[in-house]
């Protein structure tokens, strides 16, 4: 069969603003939660208006500066789509003033415009990771249902300022995160009970949907879509146990994309919330709100895992708590490779919730080595896309509908769970270290001129190895 992708299909990568813009203080942007996570996600909580710690994110790859550069590197890829994040502390430095900051929202219309020359469709998420710190301090995150209002205020300034200029949005970047790490997720203490982590993604849902309410009004031919960890989970055996376990440890994640596509709670989370005596302040009003559903699900995808009743096979891995398949093999940082897996997914998603699908976060970090010659040889990260892309084309010829695919991190930059630059994602190369030295210089690796291939013949160059052709 020949690999070909749809005629419209978005070709990419995706990067976040607090792992690659810096000037973290800069131009009148307040402390986000990620600011005060100098080490990374997992790592401890500092407020830094008391303490004069650094961070490698302060100043990350200075994106926020050498965004021209980065941009004209995408193009000449051929990128026709670049995910990016707005940083909510630019454009509201605490979260809760009524006036935003116009240097920050100058800076993102220099960045649209940026693309626009290259013709790069915008795709950006509202919040990757990150809340004014303030709202966390003084409102107690997105435990206190007045961030509602907060959120929805910023998403309102900004649909109205680059209503010209994107017209594809997400709300909340990996939304199921909050589980595992609620001080990312909600701005809630790590330490807090599942009742209050559920009340504030409960909050957060009603925030999604009131920004997809308002995003249709202010920009009717938008699209605007959610975002999933797509934590697929496989039965380590035919055990019937193993098979329960593995379809309740799917519900966790699923339920968030079965209340944004379809408008409710579902039914398994009545009997969940029950049994763990979770109680959730749910108004008449946020049923209504509840409504307003995405019109696409998008996620990423990196690995998969096994279900299964005993716990005690649990490994703890650095992002979360999963149980090793033994016929994968497994990256440097232990994420096991599972190209088939994307299929599966792509399949799963579409068959329950009807939507288009957009694969927003896909790739392999890695500890690339620069040759004497100065040639960075990553062909472990071209084998990979390859394969994974290769299945992407397969699910497509079952059937579902994928809008396109952004590659995670197609510049290297600074790896959101332990604060790392040594776990390189990108096609291209930049000059620094852990310590923070290094001249940020960009330098295309091998995987550059590959991925610019695949995208100029719309896949046709990718290699089925399972062919016989």
């Amino acid at each position: 069969m020949t690999i070909k992708f749809p005629n419209d299909f978005l070709w990419g990568g995706a990067i976040a603003a607090n792992q690659v813009e810096g000037a973290y203080r800069e131009d009148g942007k307040g402390l986000s939660s990620s600011d005060c996570t100098p080490n990374g996600l997992f790592g401890d909580i500092v407020d830094r208006n008391q303490n004069n710690i650094t961070s490698i994110k302060d100043r990350a790859i200075d994106f926020y500066h050498r965004y021209p550069e980065d941009i004209a590197l995408f193009a000449e890829m051929g990128f026709t789509c670049l995910r990016l994040s707005i940083a909510w502390t630019r454009i509201f430095p605490n979260g809760d003033e009524t006036q935003p900051n116009e240097k920050g929202l100058a800076f993102y219309d220099r960045l649209f415009d940026e693309m626009a020359k290259y013709n790069i469709t915008p795709l950006v998420t509202l919040s990757h990771y990150e809340m004014p710190y303030y709202l966390i301090t003084q409102y107690g995150g997105w435990g206190n249902r007045k961030v509602i209002e907060f959120f929805t205020r910023y998403a309102k300034t900004v649909f109205e300022r680059y209503k010209n200029k994107v017209k594809y949005w997400l709300t909340f970047n990996e939304i199921n995160m909050s589980l595992h790490e609620p001080f990312t997720g909600v701005g809630l203490a790590r330490n807090s009970t599942k009742e209050q982590i559920y009340q504030a993604i409960h909050h957060q849902l009603v925030a999604s949907s009131q920004a997809v309410k308002l995003c249709h009004e202010i920009i009717p031919d938008a699209k605007i879509g959610n975002m999933l960890l797509g934590a697929v989970a496989y039965p380590l055996t035919p055990k019937p146990e193993d098979v329960w376990a593995t379809h309740n440890e799917n519900h966790g994640w699923l339920f968030f994309g079965d209340v944004q596509t379809r408008g409710y709670y579902p039914t398994y989370m009545r009997r969940y919330f029950k049994e763990n005596n979770i109680n959730i302040n749910i108004t008449d009003q946020d049923k209504e709100d509840l409504k307003s559903t995405v019109d696409f699900v998008s996620f990423s995808y990196y690995m998969s895992c096994c279900g299964t009743s005993d716990d005690s096979l649990r490994q703890k891995g650095n992002i979360l708590d999963m149980v090793p398949n033994p016929y994968l093999k497994a990256s440097e940082w232990g994420w096991q490779i599972d190209p088939t897996g994307i299929r599966y997914l792509l399949n799963l998603l579409y068959e329950r919730f009807q939507k288009p699908l957009f694969i927003v976060e896909n790739g392999l970090g890695a500890k690339d080595q620069v040759q004497p010659d100065g040639s960075i040889n990553d062909d472990y990260r071209i084998d990979y896309m390859n394969d994974h892309l290769v299945q992407v084309h397969e699910a497509i010829e079952d059937g579902v509908e994928v809008l396109g695919y952004t590659s995670w991190g197609p510049i290297d930059l600074i790896s959101a769970s332990k604060a790392e630059v040594t776990k390189r994602y990108g096609f291209i190369y930049v000059d620094l270290n852990q310590d923070g030295s290094g001249s940020l210089q960009r330098r295309p690796k091998k995987s550059f001129y590959w991925y610019q291939s695949v995208i100029k013949s719309n896949g046709q160059t990718l290699k089925n190895k399972s062919s016989n052709e």
